[in-house]
């Protein structure tokens, strides 16, 4: 299989696990991940995703070339996933947060899939770039539409434009990445940002990234006023008493999930 996925202690882990092609995503990849996550949207129990790549070269380096079935590149956009890459690059209603373990390379669909994440963790060698130009394609997955709304425009347009790398601390100055580590404490820096989501309510981690997602086109006035049926459920959950109760009481809460 392409693809790891396990999930235990409601945390599940999604590894892409093709090291000796740097964990490019080929057609049968892409399926299984597509099932994936949509086995994750219906599966309350789970709070918190990681998602990285097998071996120590490589998050992913994108799209697998040589498995490309000689595909046009009007053919490729008309056969994307609707997602975007991997699945995960635009998926709108995936309300888990989702930790991206930036273990190397974030090349192409790579760095488009780190983009659909919430929370970017990464070695301080690792790099990350949107090469397609270099090819004749385009990051048409999620690239040219996500990365110009998280940076600056120029810093978008001089990535895409240039195929270059950005190394994992310019990416954290931008906001891209945030946090940079060495290859040994990666696990446990990730580890730490699971902790802290396991610690927060589960439905209004939920409802706080179905926010995000829904209103971060709107104006002020707009958001404030849209009343999103996740945050309604967060105010009138157990867990939202509970909470209060367990400051008052100076003991830690537990999180039922509804």
């Amino acid at each position: 299989m392409s693809v790891r996925f396990t999930v235990e202690d409601n945390i599940a882990r999604v590894t892409l696990d093709r090291p000796d092609r740097m964990n490019a995503v080929d057609d049968a990849t892409d399926r299984e991940l597509e099932k994936i996550w949509s086995t994750i949207e219906t599966d309350d129990t789970i709070r918190c995703v990681i998602l990285t790549g097998a071996g120590d070269r490589a998050f992913s380096a994108g799209a697998d070339m040589k498995s490309s079935d000689g595909k046009s590149g009007l053919e490729y956009w008309a056969s994307q996933n609707k997602n975007g890459f991997g699945g995960i690059a635009m998926r709108p209603n995936l309300t888990v947060p989702i930790i991206a373990r930036v273990n190397g390379l974030a090349l192409g669909g790579g760095m488009e899939m780190v983009l659909g994440c919430d929370i970017v963790i990464a070695t301080d060698d690792a790099r990350f770039g949107l090469p397609e130009a270099k090819v004749g394609r385009l990051p048409l997955a999620g690239g040219m539409i996500l990365l110009q709304r998280l940076v600056p425009q120029k810093v978008a347009a001089s990535l895409m434009m240039t195929g270059r790398m950005m190394s994992s601390a310019e990416a954290q100055s931008y906001g891209l990445v945030n946090s940079v580590v060495s290859r040994e404490e990666l696990d446990e820096e990730v580890n730490k940002w699971v902790e802290d989501i396991l610690s927060c309510a589960p439905l209004s981690v939920r409802a706080i990234k179905e926010a995000i997602q829904e209103t971060s086109h709107l104006s002020v006035k707009e958001a404030k006023s849209l009343k999103l049926s996740a945050l309604v459920s967060a105010l009138v959950s157990e867990d939202s008493e509970e909470g209060v109760t367990a400051f008052r009481e100076k003991r830690a809460p537990v999180w039922r999930g509804r």
